[in-house]
């Protein structure tokens, strides 16, 4: 747990990933504005400061924005964080259909309870489809450089009693040719008006495999992180954070010492690539109209 007393510890705090997951950004970054209310400081400026933290994840900005154009920040900030529980567990309902009993799901990154104010998105899917008494399985891309399926989409699932199984994540095109996925679902940091998706470093070859084996590739994300001012995937900002994240591993060097090394925090997939989008309103084969 952190609790975060100034605006500058939160956007620490975002900037190094003790916060986050786009549905917990969106949260987080109202709860900011609301702060800098309670503190009597420019809520214009830190809305501008928590949108630069972390670039790509739409719903950061959204949930500043919400938070600035209310009368009250802190109310806003508060239905925000409720209502994003609500939205979690409807695109869990909508998505469990989608898993059939004996399915063996694979899944990148980490998009549970963790991610969110609360229940999850992609991995909000698999928890709804479990407690409804369907058999399954998942497969847990460690998901490298920070490793968030192996801390904490594994942990999610041992603690939910789900069956699970952590792999690397250059081993996922072998379990495929193998037969062993059924389907592959994930979650989202932008989706751009024509459907291209900016998920973590490793999306895109996943989405590329599943097309390859015919497997079914899904997006679960809230309709927040559905970005209609971004035309298509190449005008998304990608984040790029720092090398040292390659080139070391759990603060160990890995790498030789001057070896150039780039890190690029999210990749885009290509709309053509998503069997569908499952969002608080329903699966859609295309990015649903929103208000």
């Amino acid at each position: 747990m952190v609790e975060a007393t100034t605006v500058a510890e939160l956007c620490g705090f975002i900037g190094t990933l003790a916060v986050r997951g786009a549905p917990a950004l969106g949260a987080a970054g109202a709860m900011g504005v609301a702060l800098a209310a309670v503190r009597g400081e420019d809520i214009a400026a830190a809305g501008a400061i928590l949108k630069a933290t972390r670039p790509t994840a739409v719903n950061l900005a959204w949930g500043v924005d919400k938070a600035l154009s209310a009368l009250d920040p802190v109310a806003e900030a508060l239905r925000l964080a409720a209502d994003d529980v609500l939205r979690n567990m409807a695109i869990g309902r909508h998505g469990a259909g989608l898993i059939a009993a004996g399915s063996r799901v694979l899944t990148h990154c980490h998009t549970g309870a963790l991610a969110c104010v609360g229940w999850g998105t992609a991995l909000g899917v698999i928890r709804t489809a479990w407690e409804a008494g369907t058999d399954l399985s998942v497969w847990v891309d460690e998901t490298r450089p920070w490793l968030q399926g192996a801390r904490l989409t594994a942990w999610e699932l041992q603690m939910l009693g789900i069956p699970a199984t952590l792999v690397a994540d250059v081993m996922a095109g072998s379990l495929m040719a193998s037969g062993d996925v059924d389907l592959v679902i994930v979650g989202a940091d932008r989706i751009a008006a024509n459907g291209d998706v900016a998920n973590k470093i490793g999306t895109y070859q996943l989405a590329v495999l599943c097309h390859h084996h015919a497997i079914p590739f899904y997006v679960a994300a809230p309709l927040s992180t559905f970005d209609p001012a971004t035309a298509d995937g190449a005008s998304i900002e990608v984040e790029e954070r720092s090398a040292d994240e390659v080139t070391s591993f759990a603060g160990v060097r890995i790498a030789p010492l001057g070896v150039a090394a780039l890190n690029r925090a999210f990749d885009v997939t290509p709309a053509a690539l998503v069997a569908g989008y499952v969002t608080e309103e329903g699966v859609f084969p295309s990015p649903p109209l929103w208000d």
